[in-house]
């Protein structure tokens, strides 16, 4: 019996310490981090009340990088009236023996933070709330019993209530950052460990992990171990006072142990195995057998260790032995709540001015809509930030376009030329075939010289490569720059964005200077159409899908937006006839100081140190090309606070551009564990802790979030615009989007589709991501403009 009813348990301690070893995905020594840390220090009460008496407690923590404590503590008895009475009666006595401790250290005149070792089984709704289920008092639920403490004449800040066994596993941890089980074997049994808390369905939130009180003594309860009770185990039960209840911890705790064991000698005894068959009224008083009796005869703990080894080879378990009690852990536990308390709100003060309410939101839509007025009057325009460039794409497919196609794709460090086949009819289709070159940065920072004879050195390479380079085709040019239109096939370069700086570029005629280059390679024509902008493009080809299809939206390295305009609108431009696309060129929004009382410190900080200062700033606060970098900035900031990365700055967070866009898309997203997300700051040369890892996904989110709403309050502009130019009460309308924020960010799209619903409630906006609106949508236009050019002819 003695030899059997240990294994019980020691494998139920093996799967819980296997099953950390799970979590961790590798062996348990030394592979998950812990909560205690080298930060907390101060003076802690802990009260330790489990069972005939408790303890008080004052424990000093000392922040001195060598883990060190002081602890000072008093024991008070608890009478049997205060224990069986109300429990009321039990926390006043509580409080007036504090109040006695508290007196004795000279401490009434402190307001400490306080933690509570309650041991006996509780539903925790919060760190510091509780609901006792059983044990104490009349059996009427205790709901924050320690408030009762309020009216006593002490003053103390509740932080944490745990459990023994948790605080056993804090007591240890504080000394072994390693520790991540406790375990509780006594009078009672019980065990606790750090678990993931995507694996909680009870608790909400899917980040970091929590401690999970087991209360495994009720295992076997429904039956399960049915098969190990023996004869023995079933007349204990019986004779309990919870009979049916708690059957793993009647097999295994001490306060069952020694009566298990007489009650297997009394049945030896009887059938003349043992004392000659002479049954004794010692043998026959019920708990004369007492646990100290059955350990002076055992070797308890080494046979444990040896049994839990054996059945988890692949976790090395020490066993610590807890030294200071759980009461201790207790003052850890509130150690590490105050300590994270106070750094919730240095966090939540960092983060505040990102977090956008409804009424700042459409104060920025108003804004917006102020601003594209203006840029569509004539007497604004020019000192309007959002430029409404006119494309003159004065139309959408009608299904009959079709023929072969070039078009050229130039909006980033890459650059495509492609073959577009346009079939038209019953069977109409869009086939395209596609290269891609690389402009290396000495270009892009060149003459405009040197990288207009690259584009034609490209476009030579693909001609040859299709074989297709005697042909004068079409050719629609995508440049993805801010460009003022005198025609569809014209094009003044407004200023460079996205990196872009090649000189002698700017105020000149891209389209001329695209001629001028294959004039001067003097190996083949093209016939130039149209120059268009990425955004047109990406209209353009949704709009092929859906002829409802009038705004087009990029959200990836860049930001901008384009949409169908009435001519009678657009002041700048001769007709009041018909629709044109308005390249809003919208990034520019705010540059006149309109959205200043939003610019965090850290978009300063980004501005100031981009190519173009001072410029493009919504464009800064919602586009792929800078959100990293704010994050960058905001985690550097929160370094220098002490609240990440152990107060260390490195070499890598002291990069320039270390995140990217597809990053904070891994980052934030909902399949990934927090190790994953270690391994992604590991990948970028940060040693993070799960804490640290928690704190980098909030600040992402924040700095995203704030992304997608800005983008969704600018974007409710444009369809509240397009439902009053129509003077309809409610508005159908499709968007074209394109950009990798839009289509791989996990939560971008959802937060800007919420935000254009809340602020245009009177627009049905449907959202239709674009298949190549760059290259395709040039070709589309392209073939559009030459329909209409042949209309205009007959």
């Amino acid at each position: 019996s003695c030899i059997f009813k240990p294994l019980i348990w020691q494998c139920a301690l093996a799967l819980v310490v296997n099953h950390a070893r799970e979590q961790a995905g590798c062996a348990l020594s030394g592979s998950l981090e812990w909560t205690v840390s080298f930060y907390e220090s101060g003076d802690f009460l802990a009260v330790d009340l489990g069972g005939s008496q408790f303890r008080a407690l004052e424990v000093k923590v000392f922040n001195d990088g060598k883990q060190s404590s002081q602890l000072e503590s008093k024991f008070y008895p608890t009478p049997k009236e205060v224990i069986q009475g109300s429990g009321t009666e039990l926390f006043s006595y509580v409080a007036d023996c504090l109040s006695d401790f508290m007196e004795s250290r000279n401490l009434k005149h402190k307001k400490l933070p306080l933690g509570f070792t309650f041991s006996f089984p509780c539903k925790q709704t919060k760190l510091e709330e509780v609901k006792c289920k059983k044990g104490i008092g009349k059996p009427s639920l205790l709901h924050h019993p320690w408030k009762l403490l309020h009216g006593s004449d002490i003053d103390v800040d509740v932080l944490a209530m745990v459990n023994d066994t948790v605080g056993t596993m804090m007591t240890c941890g504080y000394d072994d950052p390693r520790c991540e089980v406790g375990l509780i074997i006594g009078t009672g049994t019980n065990a606790c460990y750090m678990e993931e808390m995507r694996h909680i369905d009870l608790v909400e939130g899917d980040e970091g992990r929590m401690c999970i009180n087991t209360e495994w003594g009720a295992f076997g309860d429904d039956g399960a171990l049915d098969d190990l009770r023996t004869e023995f185990d079933r007349e204990l039960d019986l004779g309990s006072l919870n009979p049916g209840k708690q059957l793993f911890e009647k097999m295994i705790s001490s306060l069952y142990l020694g009566e298990l064991v007489r009650l297997i000698l009394l049945k030896m005894t009887k059938e003349g195995l043992l004392f000659n068959g002479k049954v004794s009224a010692a043998l026959l008083t019920k708990g004369k057998i007492e646990m100290k009796h059955v350990s002076a005869m055992e070797k308890y703990p080494k046979r444990l260790h040896k049994v839990v080894r054996r059945l988890v080879p692949n976790c090395d378990v020490r066993f610590l032995l807890s030294q200071s009690g759980s009461a201790k852990g207790a003052a850890m536990v509130t150690a590490v709540a105050y300590r994270l308390a106070a750094q919730r709100k240095q966090i939540d003060a960092v983060l505040a001015p990102f977090l956008l309410s409804l009424e700042t939101l459409r104060d920025v839509m108003n804004k917006m809509r102020t601003e594209l007025e203006y840029g569509l009057k004539r007497e604004t325009q020019d000192r309007a930030t959002v430029k409404m460039l006119p494309t003159y794409v004065c139309g959408t497919p009608d299904g009959t376009e079709k023929g072969k196609y070039l078009a050229l794709d130039l909006g980033g460090t890459n650059f495509r030329v492609l073959l577009v086949k346009i079939r038209s009819g019953r069977r109409r289709s869009v086939r395209m075939y596609n290269k891609i070159f690389a402009i290396p940065l000495e270009i892009m920072q060149g003459t405009g010289e040197e990288l207009f004879d690259h584009i034609v050195q490209c476009i030579a390479d693909f001609l040859e490569y299709m074989g297709i380079k005697g042909a004068r085709l079409p050719l629609g040019f995508t440049f993805s720059f801010p460009c003022r239109q005198a025609s569809i096939d014209k094009g003044t370069l407004v200023g460079w964005t996205k990196g872009f700086k090649a000189t002698d570029c700017e105020g000149e005629d891209v389209v001329d200077m695209l001629r001028e280059a294959i004039r001067r390679r003097n190996e083949f024509d093209l016939d130039i159409v149209a120059v268009v902008n990425d955004t047109v493009g990406t209209m353009m080809t949704c709009g092929y899908e859906d002829p409802n299809c009038e705004i087009g939206l990029i959200a990836g390295t860049g930001s901008n937006v384009c949409y169908m305009e009435d001519m009678k609108n657009i002041e700048i431009v001769e007709g009041n006839e018909g629709k044109m696309c308005i390249n809003t060129e919208w990034g520019g929004f705010g540059d006149n100081g309109c959205i200043d009382n939003i610019r965090t410190k850290y978009d300063k900080e980004v501005d100031e140190g981009s190519l173009n200062a001072g410029k493009q700033r919504y464009e800064k606060m919602t586009s792929g090309m800078y959100l990293g970098e704010i994050v960058r900035q905001i985690l550097i900031d929160l370094t220098k606070q002490g609240l990440l990365f152990r107060g260390q700055i490195s070499e890598s967070l002291r990069k320039r551009g270390i995140f990217e866009t597809k990053f904070l898309s891994q980052i934030e997203s909902d399949r990934l564990a927090l190790l994953q997300v270690r391994r992604i700051l590991q990948q970028l040369g940060l040693d993070s802790t799960c804490e640290d890892s928690i704190i980098v996904k909030e600040v992402c989110g924040a700095v995203s979030r704030r992304a997608a709403q800005l983008c969704g309050a600018g974007l409710a502009a444009i369809v509240e615009k397009k439902r009053e130019n129509r003077g309809v009460e409610h508005l159908q309308i499709t968007v074209g989007v394109d950009g990798t924020l839009y289509k791989l960010h996990p939560h971008f799209s959802r937060v800007l589709q919420e935000t254009v619903r809340e602020l245009a409630p009177r627009c049905d906006v449907t959202f239709m991501l674009s298949e190549d609106g760059s290259g395709k949508g040039a070709a589309l236009i392209t073939a559009v403009a030459k329909r209409l050019h042949n209309v205009g002819q007959k």
